[in-house]
């Protein structure tokens, strides 16, 4: 007896092959969002199609910091409740969330965006370090807070960034106890991400 292989028509094999490029989703998790989605399209293929198109059209970056907006400055800049005095500066948006998350830190961000690494074929000088000058010039940044992941290419980018930002009085930290070698910030649970931060220990 022959078997004949079940083909899906192109549209729903892009959208599955556009959702398996999500973080913790393989090809066969995207093919049940999928299954899912369109079994319930009123409840969520229909929103979630609205949804998505008022993001794409409205989300930007923050001027100041990188953070994602849909205004020109987000709303952890435009807090004026939170200190001027503190730049956390991390790897990504979802690292920014993350320590948002965790609810231990009331300063202000800088998010890198990229990771500078040999390895991966990025310029150190891409970070934006003048950004960084600007606001340590501007708010009197006493302390800079590096939250970048427990890698080669968090740890190459650290020793970057202080080069770049010794000749200022500020104070260098890092996330201590907690944060594993290789591990990342996105993934830590908000406990760990609080013992770090509560333990991290100077730099320089």
């Amino acid at each position: 007896m022959n078997f004949k292989n079940h083909k899906v028509n192109d549209e729903l094999e892009t959208l599955i092959a556009i959702l398996s490029k999500l973080p913790g989703l393989g090809p066969r998790s995207a093919r049940r969002a999928v299954i899912k989605m369109i079994e319930k399209k009123e409840i969520i293929l229909e929103p979630l199609t609205k949804v998505l198109n008022e993001i794409s059209e409205k989300i930007k970056e923050c001027e100041s910091c990188g953070n994602f907006t849909v205004d020109n400055i987000c709303s952890i800049c435009s807090d004026n409740s939170r200190n001027n005095n503190r730049i956390c500066i991390v790897q990504d948006v979802a690292d920014l969330w993350a320590m948002e998350r965790s609810q231990v830190f009331n300063g202000k961000y800088h998010v890198l965006g990229n990771y500078s690494s040999s390895y991966l074929g990025i310029n150190l000088e891409e970070l934006e370090i003048d950004k960084i000058i600007n606001k340590i010039e501007r708010n009197e940044v006493k302390e800079i807070i590096l939250a970048l992941d427990a890698t080669i290419n968090g740890q190459t980018t650290a020793n970057y960034i202080i080069e770049k930002l010794k000749s200022y009085q500020i104070n260098f930290s890092s996330l201590a106890h907690g944060v594993p070698v290789g591990g990342e910030l996105d993934y830590l649970d908000d406990g760990t991400i609080r013992a770090a931060f509560s333990a991290r220990k100077p730099v320089l």
